[in-house]
């Protein structure tokens, strides 16, 4: 009788443990120099997808593709170090796997021995346990053919390959071909793990009786040992209002599930969106609310792809255990430039001589156009976009003033003001950039304007809510404010296809730009790369740096440990309750970390590899936890 205790693990070679298919591989580079090389290796491609996906018999497609090949013994040397560089991502970090279960891991391959077997033996697979194809070789080392006496070499040969192995016990078959099925079709494995890491067939996945992204969701599946905690093909990414596609990018290539919405919702579609999703990506329209939060259990992190995190409910977030993140430099340069742009355009009179010409008047003449040299600039709020501009703009001859409620160093010349009012009442050109929190809303009314010159030029470029809309149309059509700029509202549209409602429209020298500040190709890019890193950092790592709501850590990684996450409400006594619950387990502490803010603590614990895993559920029933977590 069979012993059912005993699993054995059949796994395919090519686009399963690695990347590529070895001799497609081997073809395209014994096709160097040939002026039809492109044509023949499509061809060839083809012929290993209708092998692969059961439209030609194996053997036919193997034939066929062997047909091509000219190349001596010489040429595999370095395709087997291409193939070592091309093993799998999850396979490499689930090397421990395999070395554990090496008596009961089998390659069982339509490819070549020659090939493989210098591959996988880094891996602690043995070469006994590899079943594969042989080249024939002439006396002068060129392949002539394969061993046709091989059972791997004709049709349904990894069935007969498996019957004449006859494993006693529970047989899991992971690939990504028909010929990988078969071995389940036949009767002979308990399931067929479609491997879809590296390609998808659909035709296979239809057939599956599981698909794995990795070998992670393979190993998860089967409650076996892995060296992440938690399948990445498992995380849900939401990505709302146009995000650029590079962060798409990112948590595909990372192995996350990413849906895309190219709009922001509103707090009940929201709400409802984001149930069973890890990570949340939004710009400066999505509200993301306490309700929302509530309805978001899984949530392990938010990313906002822009400056500000006003939009979000920070203590809501943080009492969840959920990290936030923004990009407080990624479109710094795209926004100053915008700003000094239109301070230009404004102080030049261009909006206005540009519809005179549109109309077809032509007003050549200097009157309410004056140069920018030697005016002065009041700058409101002098963090890094009001830093920034307060260079260029001086580089240009301006004066510069600047006003923030925080301490901060005058660069170059620029002049710190002692109050609002101290700067507002000196200035030609008022610039704000400030965030959105409710102390600044209506920062900007009708004391502010009648404090201002006549003749200033007005921007925001910051926040809508920060500005009192009326009190500003009044000075614009009195004519204290000579123009003004503006590319954020109270009010935004959620997507392209809704209108723009305001009273700004056809306003008399008056720019206004539908939130553009930080939109540029490589602001977008840059922000695009930032925030999906530094979240990955912290899902992977547990590294908070940059976040807006987490105490800040940044750590080494230990190999050979298990790494330990707990959030909890600030507390006293909870890193001792941690550590007395290892020390009673016999659980050797190697690295630790407490960092603590007004709202939370967080903890990061790294720990010897061998361990009880009932020490997990004591450590997520300690009192005032918030979020635990196993990272790797």
């Amino acid at each position: 009788m069979a012993d059912q205790k005993k699993k054995y693990f059949i796994i395919d070679f090519d686009s399963t443990f690695a990347k590529v298919e070895s001799l497609d591989e081997l073809l395209a580079s014994s096709l160097e120099g040939r002026s039809n090389r492109d044509e023949i290796i499509r061809e060839i491609r083809k012929i290993t997808d209708l092998g692969m996906e059961g439209g030609i018999s194996f053997k036919e497609s193997l034939v066929r593709r062997v047909g091509f090949l000219k190349a001596n013994k010489k040429q595999l040397e370095p395709l087997i170090e291409k193939l070592k560089n091309e093993v799998s991502e999850s396979f490499k970090r689930n090397k421990e796997f395999l070395k554990q279960q090496s008596d009961y891991i089998y390659i069982v391959s339509s490819g070549f021995k020659d090939l493989i077997i210098p591959v996988v033996t880094e891996y602690g697979i043995k070469p006994e346990n590899v079943y594969a194809n042989c080249f024939v070789y002439d006396s002068e080392g060129n392949i002539v053919g394969f061993d046709e006496t091989c059972l791997l070499s004709g049709d349904n040969g990894k069935v007969k390959q498996m019957k004449e192995l006859n494993l006693q016990g529970e047989v899991y078959v992971i690939g990504d071909g028909y010929t990988d099925y078969e071995i389940k079709a036949a009767g002979i494995a308990q399931k067929f793990y479609a491997f879809t890491e590296n390609v998808k067939r659909n035709s296979i996945i239809e057939i599956a009786d599981h698909i794995t992204p990795s070998l992670d969701e393979f190993l998860y599946d089967m409650n076996m040992p892995m060296t992440i905690s938690y399948p990445k093909n498992r995380i849900k990414v939401l990505l709302l209002e146009n995000i650029h596609p590079e962060g798409k990018r990112i948590f595909s290539e990372e192995g996350y599930q990413v849906e895309v919405i190219n709009q922001a919702l509103d707090e009940d579609e929201l709400a409802e969106a984001v149930k069973d999703v890890s990570i949340l990506g939004i710009r400066s329209k999505t509200m993301v609310t306490k309700k929302v939060l509530e309805n978001a259990k899984k949530l392990l992190s938010i990313g906002a792809f822009c400056i500000g995190t006003n939009q979000i409910d920070l203590t809501s977030a943080s009492k969840r255990g959920i990290a936030v993140y923004n990009a407080p430099y990624s479109n710094t340069r795209s926004v100053v430039e915008l700003a000094i742009g239109e301070i230009i355009i404004l102080m030049r009179n261009i909006v206005e001589k540009s519809n005179k010409l549109h109309q077809g008047v032509w007003d050549k003449s200097a009157g309410n156009s004056f140069e920018i040299r030697g005016k002065k600039l009041g700058i409101v709020g002098y963090g890094n976009i009001g830093a920034q501009l307060s260079v260029l703009a001086e580089a240009m001859g301006m004066k510069v003033y600047y006003y923030d409620i925080v301490e901060r160093l005058a660069l170059g010349n620029a002049v710190k003001c002692k109050s609002l009012h101290e700067l507002l009442s000196q200035v030609d050109v008022v610039s704000l950039h400030i965030d959105g929190r409710k102390s600044n809303t209506n920062l900007i009314g009708k004391e502010e304007f009648d404090a201002m010159k006549k003749g200033v030029i007005f921007l925001n470029l910051s926040r809508g809510s920060v500005v009192d809309i009326p009190a500003l149309m009044e000075n614009v059509k009195s004519g204290k404010i000579a123009g003004a700029g503006l590319d954020v509202y109270p009010h935004e549209p959620k997507s392209n296809s809704e209108e723009f409602i305001s009273e700004l429209r056809g306003l008399k020298n008056v720019i206004i730009t539908p939130h553009i500040g930080g939109s540029t190709e490589e602001a977008q890019v840059n922000i695009a790369n930032f925030v999906p890193n530094k979240i990955i950092e912290y899902i992977n790592a547990g590294n908070t740096f940059n976040s807006v709501n987490f105490p800040n850590i940044q750590l080494p990684e230990f190999p050979n440990a298990h790494r330990l996450m707990h959030v909890h409400a600030n507390y006293p006594g909870i890193l001792a309750k941690i550590n007395s619950i290892l020390a009673n387990n016999h659980i050797n502490i190697v690295g630790q970390y407490l960092k603590t803010n007004e709202t939370i603590g967080y903890v990061i614990t790294d720990i010897d590899k061998e361990y009880n895993k009932d020490v997990i559920k004591e450590l997520r029933d300690i009192e005032h936890t918030i979020k635990f977590r196993v990272l790797y």
